[in-house]
């Protein structure tokens, strides 16, 4: 696994001085990639899988279309969706699979809720949720992860340090494409199709019954129909905020 995992850096992840005070402020990261350019502009589209199933509108342009995408996906979505991995895994020059967590929620290392959901709430809870996932995405027989994008994709400061000293990138983004597939197909195609050259839109794929999925579909063919080209987030250099990307002893 690609996660580093010495005794000695487990303890100063857990017991180190960069733990989240009460008043701390959440982040929530961005994310753009190298521009393309006048002549070629592009985008990476990020995908969280959250749970449950998997939306076939967009799945099924990507795949008809070639149109390579980062899937983040938890050990909880892993579960239920054997099939749907064995097809991204099928399509290696289209598909990277990255670490979105065990069970699904936020990366801050102090109790608090987001939108309603539990964050991991300590240091220690924040290592086994990172961990967790990445630890499914190997056991299910894809690549080790290099970028994790935690539940709300929010965080605090210090939580982003810890992940970064696991020896993964944290995927913020630039578009919210889809507002965690809770827009309407008409707002969530306007805003895809609105991406600039360098973009990281962030949209969901597990949700086959809500109307954001067309919205999706509609925004990527829009982006094309434009001339963008897409790219993996493995495929060209990123640059995150709040210290997301910055080069750790793993050298990425």
């Amino acid at each position: 696994m690609r996660i580093l995992a010495t005794a000695a850096l487990t303890a100063t992840l857990l017991t180190g001085p960069a733990l989240a005070g009460p008043s701390e402020r959440l982040v929530e990261p961005t994310l753009r990639i190298t521009p393309g350019g006048k002549v070629a502009p592009r985008v990476a589209l990020t995908f969280d899988a959250c749970m449950g199933k998997t939306d076939r509108r967009i799945l099924s342009v990507l795949v008809e279309n070639s149109i390579p995408a980062t899937i983040f996906v938890t050990s909880r979505w892993l579960k239920h969706n054997k099939e749907v991995l064995a097809e991204l895994q099928a399509h290696p020059d289209l598909f990277e699979i990255e670490d979105h967590g065990a069970m699904h929620v936020p990366a801050v290392d102090r109790p608090t809720r987001i939108f309603g959901i539990a964050a991991a709430g300590s240091p220690e809870a924040v290592d086994k949720e990172v961990r967790g996932g990445a630890e499914a995405i190997e056991a299910a027989g894809a690549t080790a992860p290099r970028w994790f994008r935690g539940a709300t994709a929010r965080y605090s400061k210090s939580a982003i340090e810890q992940i970064r000293k696991l020896g993964l990138r944290v995927a913020g983004y630039s578009v919210n494409g889809d507002g965690g597939s809770l827009l309407g197909a008409a707002t969530t195609e306007r805003r895809i199709a609105a991406a600039r050259d360098g973009d990281v839109v962030i949209a969901h794929i597990n949700q086959p019954t809500h109307a954001a999925g067309e919205g999706v579909a509609k925004g990527i063919l829009a982006l094309k129909a434009k001339g963008f080209s897409f790219v993996k987030l493995s495929d060209v250099p990123a640059e995150g905020s709040d210290g997301t990307t910055v080069e750790t002893v793993a050298g990425y």
